[in-house]
């Protein structure tokens, strides 16, 4: 087994751009593009109307569209940016020790600043909002910075499938209920759906915030079952750090072949036997069957962001347009917010639940190429993007120079 890396920085300080690791960024846009395909449905309706499966009011190319999302791309690139995510932590972690400098502190404030943008977001923007589960779910990874490498990998699976297996318990649970209990939550979510729409496509801005609040508790308390699979992603993006496997993916031969052949090919199988057992899941029901779809999902979710992840290693040189998009992830993540709540909300152009789900993606294709332009055009002229340097500036209590010098 390869030791892990050591890295020379001899200060602790924002990194600069010859040092970053260019097939991280290239993961990062394709992640970034998988989220914004996921996330247009509920951009453009009601939220808890979103992630229910192949949605039968759909047909023809819209029903295709539908089925394509469903099962080649939710849950599989938000897990990708998730373990994105722990493989950044565990690089800050390395250089942090290079440079003999206390790592803890100058952590805690980058979650808090992370924290503190993304409840802005989930504010002001928008309800789907991710970025506050990980910067909760941060502190709690920094528990397992001292755990020893080999461990990593099972302590991460271990923690993605007990989400797993919470939504099969919780499925068998709920089975035992009576029917009226049932009728109450199918009511329940019909009624909290609703009032999404009330707000996002005809209320004021104002409405749209109180309805975001509202919004926010609800994400909270789902951090019961989505919390273990996205720290279980971090732990196994931590892994991928500290071996050296994303930074030196020459001497993992073995391991990208069987997360190419084996691990994408067995996940694509996993989610088509959940699309075979329920293609579609009504809001508000859940139940043994819908628990055991959930759980299918997750799986699916798990080998196939792997897969993902090996194929885009592979052709890292081929798609390295994505990474400008990537090095400027926040940035890019919080303008698709503002752009899509501005094309679809009411206190916008109004188009909510007015757009196809075939034009939804193409709009979704659109946008993602106007915002690797607009990546490519920013980086030439500055150092991050704009989210990246408040991130910055808060993280590490100091300016650091956004605008590049050009030479000559």
């Amino acid at each position: 087994m390869p030791k892990e890396p050591a890295l020379s920085n001899a200060a602790f300080q924002p990194i600069a751009p010859s040092e970053r690791i260019a097939t991280l960024d290239v993961l990062r846009g394709l992640a970034l593009f998988g989220i914004l395909l996921m996330n247009m449905e509920a951009f453009s309706g009601p939220l808890d109307l979103s992630f229910t499966g192949i949605d039968a009011h759909w047909h023809g190319l819209d029903r295709w569209a539908d089925a394509f999302v469903y099962v080649f791309v939710q849950g599989k690139f938000f897990t990708l940016f998730s373990l994105l995510f722990g493989v950044g932590f565990a690089v800050m972690a390395q250089r942090a020790e290079a440079a003999g400098r206390d790592f803890t502190r100058f952590y805690l404030r980058r979650s808090l600043a992370l924290l503190g943008i993304g409840l802005l977001h989930a504010l002001l923007l928008w309800s789907g909002d991710i970025l506050v589960a990980y910067a909760l779910l941060s502190f709690a990874l920094l528990a397992f910075r001292e755990a020893p490498r080999g461990w990593l990998p099972a302590l991460g699976v271990g923690s993605y499938l007990a989400a797993a297996g919470l939504m099969l318990l919780l499925g068998a649970v709920m089975t035992l209920l009576p029917d009226d209990a049932a009728a109450a939550q199918s009511a329940a979510m019909q009624a909290a759906s609703e009032a999404q729409r009330q707000a996002f496509a005809h209320g004021s801005y104002g409405q749209a915030v109180l309805q975001r609040l509202r919004d926010l508790g609800t994400s909270l308390g789902a951090l019961l079952l989505v919390g273990p699979q996205v720290l279980g992603m971090f732990l196994l993006g931590a892994w991928f750090a500290r071996s050296g496997a994303v930074a030196r993916p020459a001497e993992y031969p073995r391991l990208y072949a069987v997360l190419r052949w084996l691990a994408l090919p067995l996940g694509l199988a996993v989610m088509l036997l959940s699309v075979w057992l329920l293609p579609y899941v009504a809001p508000g029901r859940f139940d043994l069957q819908t628990g055991t779809v959930y759980a299918l999902n997750a799986i699916a979710g798990l080998l196939m962001c792997l897969g993902y992840l090996a194929w885009g290693v592979r052709w890292s040189g081929a798609l390295n347009w994505l990474a400008p998009a990537g090095r400027m992830a926040l940035s890019n993540y919080l303008g698709q917010s503002l752009i899509c709540t501005l094309v679809f909300y009411g206190y916008g152009l109004g188009w909510f639940e007015q757009m196809g789900r075939a034009w939804q993606l193409l709009f979704a294709v659109v946008l993602f190429a106007a915002q690797a332009l607009v990546s490519h055009w920013w980086l030439k002229h500055f150092r991050f993007g704009p989210a990246e340097w408040l991130w910055r500036a808060i993280t590490y209590l100091q300016l650091p120079p956004l605008r590049r010098r050009h030479e000559g």
